[in-house]
Parts: structure tokens; sequence; C-alpha cells
């Protein structure tokens, strides 16, 4: 069973032959509602363990992509890997693997990013993968969501921008939403963390700093974007708490979580202070907030990280 730290450490310290006791700064940078931020799984940098994306199973345990080995991996609630499958290699070029989505009978639904060979890849219980969807006119595939009323997934072209769509019943692939709040900014990452919620895609942008809800009409099409928060600069992935609108979301390079509110202010909630390393990507189930860090710029323990919310 996993064990909390302490969250606070008090050193004495003896100087010129006097004791003064020192209060040192909290181990942790946890605030609420999220408590108790333990690291469940560490990963290895060698092998290329980094997780871009996650979904959590009904037991609590997760699903996560290694991005950079093209790997789909499983962590037990004990932080045990299993290698579950790995994707083709380039044909020429380079191969990742980034957003990760689960249905509820099991089966797991995954970007693939190789040129021209891009696509949607599925990986049932037991099974091999297979390829579901081709994309090959996406820039470079991120973010995915799953809408399992409907069977649509949902894809975030980080390169290009854009959402595009695919149905899991008929297999047609149509890009879905476009325009300027997709589109990249100066470090040349778009659209890239996606959700499902409320019957809206919400769609984080990285460069922009924004988050946009675009509804889903009767006929599923897309209705009229809005922008509900700015600031977000850096933002990876995110997801909703369960309380209303409320998200978290993962600040990539400052290895910081925000705590995002209906009205669009946020705040930090979780820190490099707390065990994250270039957060990828969040995930929520019940009061636990699971969050991924692929280290990509520190280089240094990529790990997933779990914390309790409070709602």
């Amino acid at each position: 069973m996993r064990s909390y730290r302490a969250v606070s450490l008090l050193t004495t310290v003896l100087a010129a032959g006097m004791a003064t006791t020192l209060a040192v700064a909290p181990a942790f940078a946890v605030t609420a509602p999220l408590s108790h931020p333990t690291v469940v799984a560490h990963f290895d940098v060698a092998t290329k363990q980094q997780p871009e994306n996650i979904t959590v199973e009904p037991n609590g345990s997760a699903d996560v992509t290694f991005a950079r080995a093209r790997q789909i991996a499983h962590i037990d609630k004990d932080g045990k890997v299993t290698v579950l499958a790995t994707l083709p290699a380039a044909t020429t070029g380079t191969a990742s693997a980034s957003g990760i989505v689960r249905t509820s009978d099991g089966t797991l639904y995954v970007n693939y990013n190789a040129g021209a060979n891009s696509g949607i890849y599925r990986l049932r219980p037991g099974g091999t993968p297979e390829l579901i969807a081709s994309l090959p006119d996406v820039g470079a595939l991120n973010g995915l969501a799953l809408d399992q009323k409907t069977g649509t997934l949902y894809a975030t072209d980080s390169k290009k921008g854009g959402v595009w769509r695919v149905s899991l019943k008929t297999d047609k692939v149509d890009l879905w939403a476009s325009g300027e709040q997709f589109d990249p900014g100066a470090a040349g990452i778009a659209s890239n963390g996606i959700k499902v919620h409320n019957g809206a895609v919400w769609v984080g942008n990285t460069d922009q700093g924004t988050l946009t809800r675009i509804p889903i009409r009767a006929n599923g099409s897309a209705g009229t974007f809005t922008t509900e928060a700015t600031g977000l600069t850096g933002m990876d992935d995110f997801a909703f708490t369960g309380k209303g609108d409320t998200i978290l979301a993962a600040i990539n390079v400052a290895s910081e979580v925000y705590l995002v509110k209906p009205d669009g202010t946020h705040t930090t909630v979780l820190t490099s202070a707390d065990g994250l390393s270039n957060p990828t990507s969040v995930a929520v189930r019940g009061n636990t907030a699971y969050i991924a860090s692929g280290a990509y710029f520190t280089a240094t323990d990529p790990n997933l990280l779990e914390a309790q919310i409070s709602h």
C-alpha cells in the first residue's frame, strides 16, 4: 500500500554555540482542493518511458502512452508498469504515440503520428493494435477525447490546428472544427488537450493559453466557439474535477498544475515540489486526480502522481 509523505519539516540548526530553530519551507506546495500528492510510479527516461497521455481504469489503475517509445502501457495501483503494445516504427522519419482514451468495454484508442501514415489505433483487451482511422493530412495528432454516447472520437492537431472527428460506427473521418482559436503561436504548438463535457468539446491551446468550448449540435456539427479561459500559456492537457466546469490543467514547462474555475480565473495547486516534472496530462476518477509527467525538458523523473480532490 502507498504511504503519504509528511507535509512539513522542522530543522534545528546549531550555530555559534547557540541553538536556533528554523522553520523550513513545506516539503509540498499542494493547495486545496488537492491534497496528499503521491508519486505512485517512476519511469525510465533511458528507455523512453515518458508518458504523454493517460486514461484511468474503473479500479483506479491507469493506461498511458509513452510517446517516444510508441508504447501503450498499463500502470497498476502499486505502480507496476506493463507494456501492452508497441505501435509500428516509422517507415521514414519518426513515429510517436500521443492521446489515449478507453471505452467501457476496456478497448483503448490511441493517436499515432508518423507523417502520411498517421492515424488512430485500436487495442482491444488482450489483442494487438489495429489501425481504424487514417489521417494522412494532419500535422501532429495530440489530444484524444471520446463521446461514448455517440461513439465519436475527437482529436487535436497541434501543428496545423483544428479538431478532427472519427465515427466509431461508420469509420467516417472529417475535420470537425478549425479557426484561429486552434492555431499555433510562436512556439508552434496549437490545439492540444481535449475533453468532451456536458454536450460540448473543450480544447486547450498551448501557445495561446486559451480554453475553448465548442457545443455539439443535435446533428453532430460544431456550434459557436466560446473562450472560457485565458492566461493558461503552456497548458498541455486538462481534466474536469467533477465539480461543474472546474478543471485541472497541466502546465508543462513550468511543472505546475492549475485549478481553473468556471469564471476563467486560475490558481496553482501543484508544483515541482510535489513531484511534477513537466506534466503532460491529467485524468480524474472519483475523488482522485492522476497527473502524468513526461520530463521532456527536465529529463529527470518522468512519473505518475496521484492527489486527492476535496469537493
